[in-house]
């Protein structure tokens, strides 16, 4: 028998595994498959029904699949299925024998492949998923759906797996926890900030996922300080401005006009940058198509190790990852728009093979001609470094203008080397944990390099909201519902004005509110895990903390991350043995994996985990 801890699309992913590889593994033998999950096996958490209609993916329905395809490597068989757009075709024409709530019935008759759906939408065809996944299972897999907690687990032959609200345990040969990111208490500074805000009667709001807090206590017309620029803003913008029944206008003249409810908080916003995510691209490649990874793939991953010494990962690493994507992005505005380049592409793409980090300025400046084509990754991390402002309002002005040519570069196809960079990108996604497997990557720099500043970098570039989402940013703006607090942004609780009192480094001033919140997930940790299972697990020794060591002083620096080894998703003990017969999956574990869906032809890491860890799963259940 085995557990699945977590049936959301990761957990269903790695069933539809199970019945892929079971003619060849199972050999006739009988899987009890035990999914537990207290929400609904398909959906999961993020992806359930029961969340705000306004809230929508961050993809196009074409850009999302839960099916592997040929592009996949795997030793299992290819199972092909429909995109979400497909399937939303499908279940119009009527190809597809499926119930779809009426809410979404509006929705799903006018998507199309640019559109954003809601996360209700998605909920529907990852419901559908877990239906088909079910029915198409071989006769000797059985799936045993349970909607609650595991709150302990034992170890032994079998294991005993206890269960909320089940007073015997179950017995199983093999578990897999497929939990994604990890829930957390507040770590030192937020409980000082938190209790700071109770001595004084104020709110504070620690990192959590904001579809999941309570913001009811925030009043309107109240200063909100807001801590974070990215998705989780996103959401809390639009839960408290047309969640509290505001809402916007569609203007002759283009954009947004808002009409506020007068419930609405105003929010005062900043982070490190200062700016929000860029807007998700809408158009598609034109030119030849890439073949990545070209300079970041295995054969460099191996040389870099070849070499004595720890890796560092912004002198070692980083000078392969940024000409992987200058060569996607230069490959693409060569051979689209070869109008705007001055050198013939085979010469340019020998020339780029060939340099050095340091040579490749120079090489770009003699083939392209206007700066506004050179690729700045430096100028695209910090936009606002650097720039000082007199007022607030100076600086709203340079935001405004930013954004308002972010959308204007993402909306047109003359930019598309953007999306050669972006495309890079998800590329070197799939190939870090083949290098963190190594253990070679010095500690401090793994730590703030790589799980610090690259992976923000990547949601920044290539991970942030539909463009819509950023026309409504100024359309609060001009309603005087939103303003900026600028880049570097700084918190402080102040104990004589019992407040909390906000400043930045891009113009003068402060901000002072009684309320603050962190629109941001909570980082990894498991000593701080809210998940029951996984702090018994952890305080126990047999579930431990992916650890690095610093080279300079010997101190082993925890990660927060469940261990896993990467080969194989298998847990590892506080000693760092791997255990037999558990496993774990996801975006919070050792191998640092992205999502449970993805874009389909891509030869996606997460399918390719998949793949692995059932196999492994099939071996050993009896």
């Amino acid at each position: 028998m085995l557990a699945v801890v977590g049936a959301g699309p990761r957990g269903v992913g790695v069933l539809e595994r199970l019945g892929a590889n079971a003619a060849e593994l199972l050999g006739g033998r009988r899987l009890v498959v035990h999914l537990v999950d207290p929400f609904p096996a398909g959906a999961g958490r993020v992806w359930r029904y029961e969340q705000s209609p306004l809230l929508r993916m961050n993809s196009m329905p074409e850009d999302v699949t839960v099916f592997t395809d040929d592009t996949v490597r795997i030793d299992g068989p290819i199972r092909p299925g429909p995109s979400l757009i497909e399937w939303a075709r499908l279940v119009r024409s009527g190809g597809l024998d499926t119930e779809i709530d009426d809410s979404l019935r509006a929705e799903l008759e006018a998507l199309q492949c640019d559109h954003f759906p809601t996360r209700r939408l998605q909920s529907a065809y990852l419901a559908w998923f877990h239906r088909k996944v079910r029915a198409e299972l071989p006769a000797g897999i059985e799936v045993v759906e349970h909607r609650t907690r595991a709150v302990r687990l034992e170890d032994g032959e079998p294991q005993s797996l206890w269960l909320e609200g089940r007073a015997e345990p179950l017995a199983v040969d093999a578990v897999l926890f497929t939990v994604g990111h990890l829930d957390a208490e507040p770590d030192e500074r937020e409980a000082a900030l938190a209790d700071f805000a109770a001595r004084h009667d104020l709110a504070y709001y620690p990192a959590g996922y904001t579809a999941d807090v309570d913001y009811s206590a925030i009043g309107p017309g109240e200063t909100v300080l807001v801590r974070g620029f990215g998705l989780a803003f996103v959401d809390l913008m639009l839960l408290l401005t047309e969640g509290r029944g505001g809402r916007f206008e569609e203007q002759a003249c283009g954009g947004l006009k808002y009409h506020p409810s007068g419930a609405e908080p105003v929010l005062h916003v900043g982070s490190r940058r200062g700016v929000p995510y860029h807007a998700k691209i809408g158009y598609r490649l034109r030119g030849k198509p890439l073949r990545l990874p070209k300079f970041f793939d295995a054969h460099a991953i191996g040389k870099l190790c070849a070499v004595p010494g720890r890796i560092d990962f912004r002198r070692d690493v980083w000078p392969l990852i940024s000409k992987e994507i200058a060569w996607a992005y230069y490959s693409e505005l060569c051979t689209a728009h070869p109008e705007r380049v001055r050198m013939d592409f085979a010469v340019f793409a020998d020339a780029f093979a060939d340099a050095a980090p340091g040579e490749l300025d120079a090489l770009v400046a003699r083939a392209v001609p206007s700066p506004d084509d050179r690729l700045d990754l430096d100028r695209l991390d910090r936009p606002m470094a650097g720039k000082d402002f007199g007022t607030a309002e100076e600086y709203g002005k340079e935001l405004r203008e930013y954004v308002e040519a972010d959308l204007s570069r993402r909306a047109d196809p003359e930019y598309s080397a953007d999306l050669g960079a972006f495309t890079a990108l998800l590329s070197v996604m799939g190939q870090l944990p083949a290098l963190v497997q190594t253990g070679r990557l010095d500690a401090v720099s793994q730590l703030s390099d790589l799980d610090g500043w690259f992976l923000g970098f990547f949601s920044y570039f290539a991970s942030g909201p539909p463009p819509r989402r950023l026309e409504e940013l100024l359309a609060l703006q001009d309603a005087g519902l939103v303003s900026f607090l600028g880049a570097e942004m700084r918190v402080s609780a102040d104990e004589e004005r019992r407040a909390f009192v906000a400043s930045g480094a891009s113009f003068p001033g402060e901000t002072e509110a009684r309320t603050l919140v962190e629109a941001r997930l909570p980082e990894p940790s498991i000593t701080r895990a809210s998940d029951v299972l996984l702090r018994q697990l952890h305080a126990s020794g047999a579930l431990g903390e992916e650890a690095v060591v610093d080279t300079v002083t010997g101190d082993r620096l925890l990660a927060g991350r469940i261990h896993t080894r990467v080969s194989d998703g298998r847990m590892l003990d506080r000693e760092g043995r791997p255990h037999p017969r558990r496993f774990a999956l996801g975006p919070h574990t050792s191998a640092r994996s992205a999502g449970a869906f993805t874009r389909p032809r891509t030869n996606a890491l997460p399918f390719r985990q998949n793949d692995v860890v059932a196999r492994e799963i099939l071996k050993l259940v009896t």
